[in-house]
């Protein structure tokens, strides 16, 4: 719970900023796709970069999840995945 808060926060605050998201939207996908990850062996700044990677991949429109979204682009995951520096 506590790596939750400090993900949300983190998130939220880059948010504030305006300079890596496009909209309080994107903010709200990114966070859900960091509560998705909470639980991954690698640190909150690797799942943040590879969750905005993600989001920045999609589309505008989209209305999947990026965790749902992401099954059905392996190529855009792989990216990311190198992006955020994720070892999988």
């Amino acid at each position: 719970m506590k790596f939750f808060f400090c993900a949300l926060g983190l998130v939220l605050s880059l948010a504030i900023s305006g300079t890596s998201f496009a909209g309080s939207d994107d903010a709200k996908w990114v966070a859900k796709c960091i509560s998705d990850n909470k639980d991954a062996k690698v640190s909150i700044e690797v799942i943040t970069k590879y969750c905005t990677c993600m989001n920045n991949k999609m589309d505008d429109n989209e209305t999947l999840s990026i965790t749902q979204w992401e099954k059905k682009h392996p190529a855009e995951m792989a990216a990311c995945d190198k992006e955020s520096g994720w070892d999988k």
